[in-house]
């Protein structure tokens, strides 16, 4: 091990490397799809990403003879500590060459740092936390990742498991077929609960997206707030969520159900802009950008959400109904809904009702520092 050097990334040059690492390791990988390199970069930066408002980060490379072969993010998020109670860091943005050697130099210097700002726990990945990019694949390599969802080669799973990682939660991938029409029995039952006084469902409004995207927060807020992964978004978070949704919402896959004029749930989906990226190289390009966005056949549904108070009103499937009713409006043939965690049995059984597969299975370790 004593040729791999690993060091923090220091310069321009250096986070250049950092960023166009997977472009050498996944060359040839027909699945894999690359980030836009000024989103990574956005991401990473603490100037531009408000996370890092509340968030700090160490990017860290490592090299063999001279030449980047891994990568590795050390995080720590105070929003989540504040919300979670507990002195836990991330690792995200973990790339490697198949070489055990290199994972462990890169897993040692994260846990390092975490511990010298007073971490007792890693967990990971994420990009650069659970509100964002995360979890490593563990089940269903054969098909490349949808719009925000991660991707790796197998022997990642290895390197993690031999490190003496464990498991913190699994999480989940559902694929499924769009029908031309709704099942008859859903169809009529979701149609009479339309007809309940006091509910209302209508598409996202592109016109008014900031007081939307509001709206989306506040059922965030009500809905996730109880969840494993749970971390509080912050207004700034909020504006520059609402920012880089923009170009990308299709109103017709985002409805939104109201009760008696408050919203009371809402279900986020993005076409598979992933089917985009793949042909653009990293680099954008307006013209391929708008060529290709035409023949997007798939959406993910991202986020769906009912406040508490409503949980026995049936909203989520009626948001569910009201996204495939969009989706096919759209033309899409399939979507993947993700990320499902392993244990939300309440959102499990109405998917599976819609005919939704398990098809991709994901993990988020964790390990002491």
């Amino acid at each position: 091990m004593s040729d791999i050097v690993v060091r923090p990334v220091a310069s321009k040059a250096d986070l250049k490397a950092f960023i166009r690492l997977p472009f050498d390791l996944y060359h040839g990988d027909p699945n894999w799809v690359p980030e836009l390199n000024s989103d990574v970069a956005e991401t990473l930066s603490a100037e531009k990403n408000p996370f890092f408002q509340h968030a700090e980060r160490e990017l860290f490379l490592a090299e063999l003879e001279g030449k980047p072969v891994g990568r590795i993010a050390a995080i720590i998020d105070r929003n989540y500590i504040a919300h979670h109670q507990e002195n836990c860091g991330f690792f995200g943005f973990f790339e490697t060459s198949n070489n055990y050697e290199v994972a462990v130099a890169l897993f040692d210097q994260a846990r390092t740092w975490l511990r010298a700002k007073g971490m007792n726990k890693m967990r990971g990945p994420g990009n650069p936390s659970l509100n964002d990019v995360a979890g490593m694949l563990y089940e269903g390599f054969d098909s490349p990742p949808m719009v925000k969802m991660t991707y790796n080669p197998p022997f990642y799973m290895e390197f993690c498991n031999r490190y003496g990682m464990t498991k913190a939660k699994d999480y989940f991938a559902y694929s499924v077929q769009i029908p031309d029409k709704p099942p008859e029995k859903i169809t009529r039952v979701m149609e009479r609960l339309k007809k309940r006084a006091g509910i209302t469902v209508r598409p996202l409004d592109p016109k008014h997206l900031d007081r939307e995207v509001r709206l989306i927060k506040e059922v965030y807020n009500d809905a996730w707030s109880h969840n494993w992964d749970f971390s509080p978004m912050t207004e700034a978070e909020i504006d520059d969520m609402a920012r880089k949704l923009k170009m990308l919402i299709v109103p017709e896959i985002v409805p939104c159900v109201e009760v008696n004029g408050e919203v009371a749930g809402v279900s986020v989906s993005l076409p598979d802009y992933n089917q985009v990226l793949k042909v653009m190289g990293g680099k954008l390009n307006v013209i391929k950008f708008l060529f290709n966005r035409g023949k997007i056949d798939a959406c993910r549904l991202w986020a769906l959400g009912v406040k508490y108070k409503y949980h026995m009103y049936g909203l989520d499937s009626l948001l569910y109904y009201e996204t495939f009713l969009g989706a096919r409006k759209k033309g899409y043939k399939w979507a993947e809904v993700s990320w499902i965690l392993e244990d939300n049995v309440a959102i499990i059984r109405p998917i599976e009702m819609w005919g939704c597969k398990l098809y991709k299975k994901y993990r988020i370790f964790e390990n002491s520092v």
